[in-house]
């Protein structure tokens, strides 16, 4: 073999390992907080743990420290209206039969109403597509730059966008512990 095709072949050797190299491994993205901004959300809800399953239809309004929820069936029949406080740790339910109740906090009265405990707290922000602010968390960035999954609190959120040029999600899944949770937004509205 010439020396020229000698030089080639090591060329050609080395441009197909190159090309066979993987792109290094990049940890999950840390995000820097996302400001607490009121938002409406009209959508729907479907929760599983174990073998119970249920599915709602809910309207969602968002303005710290409140938050308030309409729920029904997925037909429209009125379920339940939720609302609570962070700042002073209530949380009241009113039943479409009349009933009231209320608790410390919304996994305790929404496991009471609905059979589920929600993590409100976290879906506050995780609607939006965020990590709740001082908690730990790891972020997977899709190819239009938002958020493609997000893990925080011992949860992990898998993000759909309706198409490329929106920022908000318009549904996602929340596998947190034994409860999995899927909600459609079918509406964003601001605060």
């Amino acid at each position: 073999m010439s020396r020229a095709a000698s030089h080639a072949l090591v060329a050609v050797l080395a441009f197909v390992v190159a090309g066979c190299a993987t792109t290094p491994y990049a940890p999950p993205a840390a995000l820097p907080p996302l400001a607490d901004e009121p938002f409406a959300i009209d959508g729907r809800l479907s929760a599983r743990r174990g073998n119970d399953a249920i599915s709602l239809a809910f309207a969602w309004t968002h303005a710290s420290p409140r938050d308030e929820f309409v729920v029904t069936t997925p037909l429209g029949a009125a379920v339940a209206e939720l609302s609570g406080d962070t700042s002073t740790a209530r949380v009241e339910v009113r039943t479409a039969d009349g009933r009231h109740d209320a608790a410390s906090d919304w996994a305790t009265l929404t496991e009471r109403t609905v059979g589920f405990p929600l993590p409100v707290a976290g879906l506050a922000f995780w609607a939006r597509g965020a990590p709740r602010a001082d908690t730990p968390h790891a972020a997977e960035i899709d190819a239009a730059g938002r958020v493609g999954v997000l893990r925080q609190d011992g949860c992990e959120i898998v993000y759909a966008y309706a198409d490329n040029s929106v920022r908000r999600p318009s549904q996602f899944r929340l596998v947190c512990h034994d409860l999995e949770l899927r909600i459609v937004i079918d509406r964003w509205r601001t605060g």
